[in-house]
């Protein structure tokens, strides 16, 4: 058995619980398509990525993103967002959903398809690790961006402002840096990136997935969890 699925025509019993159908947007707040699938660990139901109907622009039709890079939109609400362009979708490797009907076909899509996205969508200064393309993180108005940049003028976790006798003020460093595991001496933080909240509407379409499991599997012939007619 695969150890990874789709949907499909699968339905939740409230569509509103339903990311499918939501639209995906990418830089620039460019539309790239709408959600027409996940891609969902069988074992555990999680989402590892979501497949977009580009409705015709993409020759291949659909691509997909992994989970951990979608966020929600801020400027539609319940669509969602992504940091790419019609140009870097291009170069990914055709998407076919018959991979995943083999671990083995799947595992080398996912390996050429991640080595492409390391390489496009993420571009880093020549000779270091900094990114041109910013990412989430370090967006204007990020905190962790912020003290990556040198920016004396804000206050986060882990440190306190006090007034120096010249009347300016200073970021006093409590040291809760370290213990959350972040290194103090450092200039950029370093932060996992992840599926978890995501936003309301994700997240609660994720739960349902994770309860449903086994019902959603089990609709397929062959599958263990298959119920007997």
């Amino acid at each position: 058995m695969a150890q990874c699925g789709m949907l499909r025509d699968y339905r939740f019993t409230n569509d509103a619980e339903d990311i499918r159908g939501s639209k995906l947007y990418g830089l620039n707040d460019e539309k790239l398509g709408k959600i027409d699938d996940v891609i969902f660990d069988h074992s555990t139901g999680d989402i590892r990525y979501v497949v977009v109907d580009t409705g015709g622009w993409l020759s291949t039709k659909k691509f997909v993103v992994p989970a951990d890079r979608i966020r929600a939109s801020a400027e539609h609400k319940d669509d969602f967002a992504v940091d790419l362009n019609k140009q870097q979708i291009e170069s990914f490797p055709e998407y076919k959903e018959s991979d995943l009907e083999s671990d083995e076909q799947w595992a080398d899509y996912e390996g050429r398809y991640r080595s492409k996205w390391e390489a496009d969508p993420v571009m880093h200064r020549a000779e270091t690790d900094r990114n041109i393309t910013p990412t989430t993180y370090q967006m204007e108005g990020n905190l962790s961006s912020e003290r990556a940049e040198g920016r004396t003028d804000i206050v986060g976790a882990g440190t306190n402002r006090t007034n120096t006798t010249g009347g300016s003020d200073e970021l006093e460093d409590t040291g809760a840096f370290d213990t959350e595991g972040y290194a103090a001496s450092t200039d950029t933080v370093y932060i996992d990136s992840n599926a978890i909240g995501i936003g309301p509407r994700w997240d609660t379409f994720q739960d349902r997935l994770r309860e449903r499991r086994k019902e959603v599997i089990g609709t397929r012939p062959g599958d263990p969890y298959r119920k007997a007619s």
